[in-house]
């Protein structure tokens, strides 16, 4: 019998439980005061559904053995869309909905061969909405929710921004295959790869400032419209910048536009954006998400309707940053029913059921105790920080 567990799980210990649900309440907080109502997905789901169309790279999905092309979500928007699409599709919009679970993320292991991470995810979702309300909306309540977390200076938060349009404007003068190869060294960051690919000088001097033109989001967008002009997209990120950027410097968040941003799911066809905060050795992405209105439209909602924005934070990724180790919430009383020879375990349980009514979290020892200094030395070792001493 294996005694440890499968590459990539692991096993959460009482504190660290205690962690996730404090961070699962306090995002539920949040989205339940903007109006956000809970909905818990299937784990499982058909791979089509899961695969959003091609959007998500077959490598990506964990694959069941079953008599139906099955696997384990690697993320739960494609499965709420196609909710929001069916069995939600006559409730008005827009229509916001969250939920909290476990996504597998799949990878390749470093002895080789295939490794399965499970993570504890928790986010929203907005559908109905095509314009940059949806936007503005989703910003908003990720920095709020972002204030709920209480992150501390250390982690230095950045929140990442792009928008696939911009992209668009960047290659259209290139016809594939290079096109493709350019938009892949852009994502990467692949200076030496573009230099590699035989471009005239001009392009190859644009695409290389482009590669440099990531930062401070206004000074971005005015070097943008420089080379671009004006165009509908930096004309909506403008308006997003001015509503965040007050609300950003409250919380001491970073803003950053990058236009050669990219996710590694093909999912977004809009706004894209992912919150950074600084890990134990590296950065940290806790949340992402963005713009997907062609997933909803593939999940069968008319193109006029085909409106959906989201994104989903990582409970377990915050719970190990740096300084996860401080009490993310307030420690409970617990108390410790003892009860003498003189007692009985019977009046134990039924005073524990009384506390259990006061809302106090109480256990008992099923075993005697001869005296009161036998049961504070049983405290001291029981977890608990308070005594309740039953002696007839």
């Amino acid at each position: 019998m294996a005694l440890q567990p499968a590459t990539g799980a692991r096993d959460l210990n009482p504190k660290q439980v205690q962690q996730n649900q404090y961070l699962r309440d306090q995002l539920a907080t949040v989205y339940r005061h903007w109006g956000y109502d809970e909905v818990s997905p299937p784990q499982v789901e058909r791979l089509d559904t899961l695969m959003a169309g091609g959007a998500i790279a077959s490598h990506d999905v964990v694959r069941l053995v079953a008599d139906d092309p099955l696997g384990l979500r690697p993320e739960m928007t494609a499965s709420i869309a196609r909710a929001a699409c069916t069995r939600l599709k006559d409730r008005a919009r827009p229509l916001r909905l969250c939920a909290c679970g476990t996504i597998f993320e799949c990878r390749a292991a470093e002895e080789g061969g295939l490794c399965i991470e499970e993570k504890l995810h928790s986010g929203v979702e907005l559908f109905g909405v095509k314009d940059l309300a949806a936007e503005l909306e989703l910003l908003t309540l990720l920095l709020e929710a972002m204030n709920a977390l209480s992150l501390l200076g250390e982690h230095q938060p950045q929140l990442l921004i792009g928008h696939t349009s911009l992209m668009e404007l960047v290659l259209a003068p290139f016809q594939q295959p290079l096109r493709e190869e350019i938009r892949s060294c852009l994502i990467q960051y692949d200076r030496l790869g573009l230099e590699a690919m035989g471009l005239e000088a001009s392009d190859l001097q644009r695409l290389v400032n482009l590669l440099d033109c990531r930062g401070t989001p206004m000074t971005t967008l005015e070097l943008l419209e420089e080379s671009f002009g004006s165009q509908p997209v930096l004309t909506d990120l403008t308006r997003l910048f001015v509503h965040l950027s007050p609300l950003a410097e409250q919380q001491s968040l970073a803003l950053q536009l990058d236009p050669t941003f990219h996710p590694h799911h093909q999912l977004y066809d809009g706004f894209v954006f992912q919150l950074v905060c600084q890990g134990v050795s590296a950065p940290v992405v806790i949340a992402r998400g963005g713009r997907y209105d062609g997933l909803v439209e593939r999940c069968g909602e008319s193109e006029l309707k085909a409106g959906g924005v989201g994104f989903s934070f990582c409970l377990d990724d915050i719970r190990d940053l740096p300084g996860s180790n401080t009490e993310f919430a307030k420690a409970e009383a617990r108390i410790l029913i003892c009860w003498g020879d003189d007692s009985s375990l019977e009046k134990a349980l039924v005073k524990q059921t009384r506390w259990h009514a006061q809302g106090k979290i109480a256990e008992c020892d099923l075993k005697s105790c001869h005296n009161r200094e036998e049961a504070e030395r049983r405290l001291q070792s029981s977890g608990c920080n308070t005594m309740d001493w039953l002696s007839d």
